[in-house]
């Protein structure tokens, strides 16, 4: 593979092991062509120089995301490196543009969802880490720019992940190419969804898989031409039919039939299935059950999923029958029949199984039992019966079933299909191939013989690709590459399909021959091919080849060559079928016009199958192919578990390893100039003095070094094969003579270390000792010294001791005396303030009684004075308006009308429920007495026929003779009950007049609450037209109030202008009730020269009338406000001046205006396509929200407590409240007064239009804030991608330097990223824009700059490097620096949204990673970061400039650990961040941030301010 290198003691070498394949050791000595090494494991190894490989000294702990990229491209180096991204879960790798996935066998769910496809959308091939996305996104970027079909080969061994793959790259397709939700069931949804279908009829269990595919699959992905998804259509390959009828242990057969056996009871009993133990086609094997999947949920899930795909119900039931009458056929046993070479059911068990089979397929019977044990031979003359002998029969039976299922999956894929619809408009696809892998068993029949014929034409579609890729590459970079050899496979392939002489076509041969057998067939392959070096035959064997494919040798076994083969539909199978009653059977056997006879006509399926796969490399020929090769890590189905032998055969047989020969061939290692000087500058130092061109650079060193047969090209170096390490070995030298010289400095520097340490140490020691003694003396002075002092202070303590008893002594008694002094004086004085309180209370009352009093006389007196002065101004006012108190006596008339009307109307009402009252007791009270009186007659009755019994009977025991003499009836007795009777009569007759008159008087009084009910309606509608007139009265009372109103004040200011020019100041005096006697007698004197009528102007000019005036200021207003009028005091003129006006005209409290729409349309047009404009936008910003906020604290909506009530002209007290603001003078109002009423701004009650134009000025607000935002965003995000990784420059200039890149060049990008926030900063201040907006801004824009950059780190491994975390430190040390400068007034917590990208650039910049704890990672320095993200960063770090560690493998086994229990339970564990772009504040938290006290010196516009019509503006 690679050219044999001269290896030295001490070098690090891989060398083969049976059990690992590759272990990697340190030589130990070389003796000619046996080197001794020893291995990591402990082992010592002598092995042959052409069997050792270099290994990489220097190679990333976790390997290279290209191998490409290796200094070593050999198959230790590629597994290994394979092996080093499995553990830390990094399954996928390129190799060029091949992506290889490695099956983790665990959820990875981070790596799948919409977040990670958003960021591989339109990133280049090999700029992102590896993934099927990106496979999938460069094929969908070159089908849309280049206009070329692509197609995506997935290949792999069962088990390996393919169908996964498959999926994924659906699934991305479907997103940039998907049409949206609302289209219904897309293209794509479609062909997701028939996966289960396809898996159903189509997998099995295998001894590698567990859900294995049996047949091979292309999806073709039709696009139109904006790139969407417009069509589909999936193709089938080689279903394997023997599996139908025959399973190995501990196989399975396919799914559908476990399904069907685990079916619902009733569908159970339809079918006539029940244990699958029970059917021979299952029993085969011992396996039944898998582990983890419900059979009868996946019946269920398999329906559903064809009712997706358009299969009907009756269509699905006759599916299932077929197939449940497939397992029934296999039951079917023979035995000998009465006839010689005849054949017959065996038992009941089986004329059972054989009518059920044929109910199931709707057939006759007897016709079935025909087909299966006879055959009917067609000649010229006549036509020939032939038994079938038992064998023969079951053979017969076999091919019946298979034939079967596979019209019916052939049926199914059709169907799908058909289902989908393809795109005849389409130009261009995306084909997805999932095929099988290159297999090798131990036995090895026909499927393995066209599944690896498919793999052998893959392979050379592969190395042709493969091969020109190299090419293009060396094209590219202008290098010479004429004398590579290409080495191909064609002669395998001549070998299988060459027609004549091929296998498959003495195969055909052999099948056409009815006396052939596996061993005729096997005899001719080996006198046919018995010098062809790919062929050879197996010792011991009688009948198998082996053939020698590009992965290995693969011996196949004849014994089933030749059935398996044939294709051919026996006649009477298909007459039999034909004939079924069952449309869908017999549709799965369409009537061919070719066929004329009953003969059977021979169909090969090895021709067919061939005729398939040349039509397939056609389409991919046709197509731009992009390749993933999927790897089983272990045959044990778990995860963390990495074969390294099982991992290697599959390279092989993928065509990895067979790339890599092709790279191998011309130059395999590729340096970019920057990387190869970096490593081999320091072979010669002196090249890289003075000289700053790396390609010159790159010339001297190889040619220092004495190399030969290199390439230099425009931007790398290519190396033949070995070259790399010769070079790594001169290097090592280098390396091992600065290590000496350093081990040597190092000694000398530990020797005089160790001298001067001991000298101190003999210098310490004696001055201990000197100090010991000095110590002794002192204590023993010191002693003498203590003793002297403590009989001092003994003596001190007793005298001390003496005098305090005796003081404290003396003290107690004070203290006794004192206190018996204080307690009596105190006494004293609470008396006396007891005293005191009281006498106060009592003058307190007599004093409050007397003022009392006089206030009642105070106001009693006002009262009458002020009601005086009112009826007098009541009376001048009713003179001067009576046009509106005739309006209002109008409406007054009309409101005492409805009213009569209303009582009317309830009186109608309540008469009407008294008189029905009324009726209801009387006809309770008369059935009543009815049902006593019926009640009484039948007592009165009942004793009398009990008295005539008495009566009978002492007749008969007194046995009169003559009956004569004693009378049987009592004369008096009928007498008295006949008068009861007509009494009785009498009553029940009147009783029913009553009810005939109740009856009269219910019908009269019915008619009579029908015509009042009319009356009530009308009335009510009357109502309603008066209530709409009193409407209309009201507003045109309002609108001559309001032009009162403004007469009455223009005239009271005219006047207070010719009082205050000509008049001499009077004095005033103030009133007791707080009124100035000079208000009220200058005011009185106004309203008498006040006119009745007033229709003109100041001006002595004509009014217009109210609406039109009111439309033009509305206008004039709008055309004011639109332009840009500026700031006032720091608030927005046009936002102020807009409030005051609404407020004036009492907009607010209007049911209907269009003021409101109008201001809207021309905010509207104002922002119109100015998204770019961000000046503009932050003029309208800062108004829109000031505006806002003063309607927040103005408005409340209707029927809040404590709303201000609308103002109405009926009431007299509202009359006389406007009049008794009359009395206040406006000359007599200051400064201060305004400034006060101003700050307690005024309530209105808001009705819909306000309510609804404040939400729609809070939508402009969110809009205008979004399009300020978005467009610093914008302006930021292409500066970002070259803030992430630092700026790279040549070895020549670090050697110069000192330094990789100076701090200008550190710093470019990042204060571009400056100069936009203060360019906005600026703009939002220039406009007053509320800092609470501001810092909303900034903070949601920091935030988004975390997200981009963190993202970026997590994704591309060359960002996660020492240098480059030093880059971006010192780029946010820069943003932190203009966080302080703009203060936190405007910065807010924007620096705080920076805490995942400065925790992970702070962690790069750690020099000792190894030594840190994972509990120190996770509490100390980065607790805001999951364990996904630090796992993803630790295990992406590499350093560039002092190859320092990364943590250790304990923190990395630890993160594993955690993220693997995370994945069981979290939804989502992608370690990616999200932009959140909602809208980050609420309108209370805007309100909060503004004051109202703001707005007391803010001046409305200039323009409006002269005119007329708005000189409200000036209060």
């Amino acid at each position: 593979m690679v050219a044999p290198v001269a290896l030295g003691v001490g070098s690090l070498v891989w060398v083969e092991d049976s059990d690992e394949a590759w272990i990697d050791g340190e030589v130990l000595s070389v003796n000619g062509e046996d080197i001794k090494v020893l291995s990591t494991l402990g082992k010592t190894i002598v092995a042959k120089s052409a069997n050792v490989y270099p290994k990489d000294s220097e190679a990333p702990p976790c390997g290279v995301d290209d191998m490409t990229k290796l200094a070593y491209l050999h198959e230790p180096g590629v597994l290994a490196n394979l092996k080093s991204r499995y553990d830390i879960n990094e399954i996928y790798t390129y190799t060029g543009n091949i992506l290889i996935a490695v099956n983790p066998f665990q959820r990875l769910p981070h790596l799948y969802n919409s977040h990670m496809m958003a960021q591989y959308k339109g990133a280049a091939f090999g700029e992102l880490s590896p993934h099927p996305f990106a496979v999938a996104d460069a094929a969908y970027r070159l089908m849309r720019n280049e206009g070329i079909s692509q197609s995506i080969l997935v290949s792999g061994e069962s088990g390996a992940g393919k169908t996964e793959s498959t999926k994924l790259l659906m699934q991305y397709l479907a997103y940039m190419g998907g049409r949206s939700k609302s289209e219904g069931r897309t293209v794509e949804q479609q062909v997701l969804e028939s996966n289960p279908v396809l898996e159903a009829f189509g997998n099995a269990k295998t001894l590698r898989n567990n859900n294995s595919s049996r047949f091979g699959k292309f999806v073709e992905i039709q696009f139109d031409q904006m790139g969407k998804i417009s069509g589909a259509a999936i193709r089938t390959y080689l279903l394997e039919r023997s599996r139908v009828c025959q399973v190995s242990d501990p196989e399975r057969n396919y799914h559908c039939f476990y399904m069907l056996c685990a079916a619902p009871e009733e569908d159970m009993k339809k079918y006539k299935v029940g244990d699958p133990r029970k059917f021979h086609y299952l029993n085969q094997s011992k396996c039944y059950e898998l582990s983890g999947v419900d059979e009868s949920k996946e019946y269920i899930a398999t329906k559903k999923a064809m009712d997706t795909v358009g299969i009907s119900s009756e269509e699905q039931d006759a599916i299932f029958r077929v197939v449940a009458a497939i397992l029934h056929l296999g039951n079917i046993e023979f035995t000998k029949g009465k006839e010689i070479d005849s054949s017959m059911p065996k038992d009941e068990k089986s004329w059972f199984h054989l009518k059920t089979a044929a109910e199931l397929f709707m057939c006759d019977a007897k016709s079935l039992e025909d087909s299966l044990c006879k055959r009917i031979i067609v000649t010229r003359d006549e036509t020939i019966t032939k038994e079938l002998d038992p064998e023969a029969a079951v053979d017969s039976r076999d091919a019946l079933a298979k034939v079967v299922y596979s019209r019916l999956f052939d049926w199914l894929v059709d169907k799908i299909n058909n289902s989908i619809g393809q795109d005849p408009n389409s130009k261009c696809l995306i084909g997805v191939l999932d095929i099988y892998g290159f297999e090798s068993f131990k036995t090895n029949s026909f499927e393995q013989f066209c599944i690896n014929l498919t793999n052998e034409k893959l392979q050379q579609h592969f190395n042709q690709h493969v091969f020109k890729m190299e090419q293009e590459e060396y094209t590219k970079e202008e290098i010479n590459w004429s004398y590579i050899e290409f080495i191909d496979n064609k002669d395998v392939l001549d070998l299988i399909e060459k027609k004549p002489g091929g296998i498959i076509a003495l195969l055909d041969e052999a099948c056409m021959f009815p006396r052939s057998t596996h061993e005729t067939f096997s005899q001719k392959l080996y006198q046919t091919f018995k010098n062809h070096k790919r062929f050879s035959k197996p010792k011991l064997a009688r009948s198998d080849f082996t053939v020698s494919h590009y992965a290995g040798d693969v011996t196949y076994q004849t014994e089933l060559f030749l059935d398996k083969n044939k294709d051919y539909v026996i006649a009477e199978h298909k007459d039999l079928l034909c004939a079924s009653t069952c449309s869908f059977v017999s549709r799965l056997f369409p009537v061919s016009n070719e066929e004329s006879s009953k003969q059977s006509k021979f169909s090969s399926i090895g021709a067919r199958f061939k005729q398939q796969l040349q039509a397939l490399l056609e389409t991919l020929s046709s197509t731009e192919p992009h390749y993933i090769r999927c790897v089983k890590p272990n045959n044990l189905l778990k995860p963390a578990i990495f074969e390294n032998q099982n991992v290697l055969q599959q390279l092989r047989c993928g065509g990895v390893m067979e790339a890599i020969r092709i790279s191998c061939a011309g130059y395999p290692t590729k340096r970019p100039f920057l990387e190869f000087v970096h490593r081999f500058g320091i072979l010669s130092p002196e090249v890289l003095k003075g000289s700053t061109d790396e390609v010159a650079v790159c010339k001297k060193l190889l040619e220092k070094v004495g190399l030969e047969g290199y390439q230099i090209g425009k931007t790398k170096v290519f190396l033949r094969a070995g070259q790399m390490a010769e070079l790594d070995a001169r290097r090592t030298e280098v390396l091992g003579r600065s290590a000496s010289i350093i081990q040597r400095k190092i000694r000398s520097y530990m020797a005089k270390k160790n001298f001067t340490l001991l000298r101190r140490s003999a210098i310490f020691i004696q001055s201990v000792c000197r100090g010991e003694l000095t110590r002794c003396i002192y204590e023993r002075t010191r002693r003498e010294a203590s003793c002297l002092k403590i009989q001092k202070y003994l003596r001190m303590y007793l005298a001390r001791k003496a005098y305090k008893e005796l003081r404290l002594s003396a003290v107690s008694i004070q203290t006794g005396m004192r206190g018996m002094t204080a307690r009596n004086e105190l006494r004293f004085r609470q008396q006396t303030q007891a005293a005191i309180l009281i006498q106060s209370y009592c003058r307190g009352y007599l004093a409050r009684s007397k003022y009392i009093e006089l206030k009642k006389a105070a106001l009693t007196t006002q009262c009458a004075w002020r009601g005086r002065v009112a009826r007098l101004e009541l009376r001048k006012m009713k003179m001067a308006a009576r046009e509106t108190g005739a309006l209002q006596a109008a409406k007054n008339k009309l409101e005492k009308q409805v009213e009569e009307l209303t009582w009317r109307l309830q009186l109608e009402k309540r008469m009407r429920a008294d008189l029905e009252e009324t009726k209801t007791r009387e006809n309770t009270k008369l059935q009543t007495a009815l049902e006593e009186l019926q009640l009484q007659f039948k007592e009165s009755k009942v004793t009398m026929l009990k008295e005539i019994e008495a009566a009978k009977v002492a007749a008969a025991e007194q046995q009169i003779p003559v009956v004569q003499e004693i009378p049987v009836i009592d004369h008096e007795m009928m007498d008295k009950v006949t008068a009861e009777n007509e009494k009785l009569k009498a009553v029940v007759s009147s009783l029913e007049t009553k009810i005939d008159e109740t009856e009269k008087k219910y019908e009269e009084t019915n008619k009579l609450s029908e015509e009042r009910l009319k009356q009530a309606v009308e009335a009510e509608s009357v109502i309603i037209k008066l209530k709409t007139n009193i409407n209309r009265l009201e507003e045109k009372i309002s609108d001559m109030e309001s032009e009162n109103k403004i007469l009455r004040q223009q005239s009271l200011l005219t006047a207070s202008k010719l009082l205050s020019e000509n008049a001499s100041p009077l004095p005033t005096k103030i009133l007791e009730n707080g009124y100035h006697a000079s208000e009220v007698t200058t005011v009185n004197d106004i309203l008498l020269q006040t006119p009745t009528k007033v229709y003109e102007t100041p001006d002595s000019k004509p009014r217009r009338p109210p609406t039109d005036r009111h439309h033009e200021d509305v206008d004039t207003f709008l055309e004011c406000v639109i332009k840009d009028v500026g700031f006032s005091q720091g608030k927005p003129v046009a936002a102020f001046t807009i409030y005051k006006c609404l407020l004036h005209w009492k907009s607010f409290e209007c049911e209907r205006t269009s003021v409101f729409d109008r201001l809207i349309q021309m905010i509207g047009s104002a922002i119109e396509n100015q998204d770019s404009n961000n000046d503009h936008m932050a003029y309208w910003l800062s108004n829109t929200s000031t505006l806002l906020f003063l309607l927040e604290k103005s408005l409340k909506p209707a029927g809040t407590a404590g709303a201000t009530p609308v103002r109405k002209a009926q009431p007299p007290t509202s009359l006389f409240g406007r009049m008794t603001m009359g009395f206040r003078s406006p000359s007599s109002t200051s400064l201060a007064a305004a400034a006060a009423a101003i700050e307690k701004v005024r309530q209105v009650e808001a009705k819909y239009p306000a309510l609804l134009f404040k939400q729609q000025l809070n939508a402009y607000v969110e809009k205008i804030y979004g399009i300020i935002r978005d467009n610093l965003k914008k302006d930021l995000g292409a500066i970002l991608a070259l803030c992430i990784q630092a700026p790279r420059t040549s070895k020549g200039s670090v050697l110069r330097s000192g330094r990789s890149f100076g701090k200008d060049s550190q710093t470019n990008h990042w204060m571009a990223i400056i100069d936009c926030l203060n360019s906005l900063l600026s703009t939002l201040t220039e406009n007053f824009v509320p800092p609470f907006l501001v810092q909303k801004i900034f903070t949601q824009t920091f935030s988004y700059v975390n997200v981009q950059l963190f993202n970026s780190l997590l994704l591309r491994r060359e960002c996660c490097t020492f240098s480059n975390g030093e880059y971006v430190k010192s780029g946010l040390a820069e943003l932190e620096l203009w966080c302080c400068q703009a203060k936190e007034e405007y910065s807010g917590s924007a620096w705080d949204e920076l805490k995942h990208i400065r925790q992970a650039v702070g962690f790069l910049v750690i020099h000792q990673k190894y030594r840190i704890s994972y509990d120190e990672i996770i509490n100390d320095l980065c607790p805001i970061l999951s364990v996904q993200q630090l796992y993803r960063i630790c295990t992406l770090y590499w350093d560039d400039n002092y190859n320092t560690r990364s943590v250790s493998t304990e923190v990395i086994s630890n993160m594993r650990v955690l993220m693997t229990e995370d994945s069981n339970t979290a939804v989502s564990n992608s370690f990616l961040l999200d932009d959140n772009s909602s809208i980050p504040f609420s309108m209370d938290e805007l309100s909060s941030s503004l004051r109202v006290k703001d707005f007391f010196d803010v001046k409305p516009a200039t323009d409006l301010l002269q005119n007329p019509a708005f000189e409200f503006l000036h209060d």
